[in-house]
């Protein structure tokens, strides 16, 4: 015969509650684009989340305003119809928006991590911008 033996839950299960899990899904949100604001307006009461969702929407806010400047100045300089001289030109300032697209996901991650740390730590450059944010 078998018995039915109640275990009782382990520290992980203990920790693992589904509120947690729940801020940390919103919270990793924080950093994917313009998914920062469904945490922002959903999550305003819960101060883990709200934290992480201004530093996403610093970081989204600098993704789009470098990508409208790389536009217009790729707009300036093929309306100019310089030739050859334009592609390259745009070449070197594409490269640099790629490293500066690198330097934006590292950021995210950075931000990530930090979610599934648990932690409220401010990421580099941006992090201080986050908190003049008030709604």
């Amino acid at each position: 015969m078998e018995q039915d033996i109640q275990k009782e839950p382990t520290t992980e299960q203990q920790e693992s509650s589904p509120k947690l899990d729940e801020n940390k899904i919103f919270g990793i949100l924080s950093y994917i684009s313009i998914l920062c604001l469904i945490p922002l307006f959903t999550k305003k009461d819960d101060s883990f989340v709200y934290f992480h969702a201004k530093q996403g929407l610093v970081l989204f806010g600098f993704e789009v305003a470098v990508s409208v400047i790389f536009r217009i100045i790729t707009g300036i300089f093929l309306g100019a119809h310089m030739g050859f001289a334009a592609l390259g030109i745009i070449g070197i300032i594409g490269s640099f928006l790629t490293l500066i697209n690198i330097g934006f996901a590292v950021l995210a991650i950075i931000g990530i991590i930090n979610v599934f740390g648990g932690k409220t730590k401010k990421l580099p450059l941006i992090g201080s911008l986050a908190d003049l944010i008030k709604f």
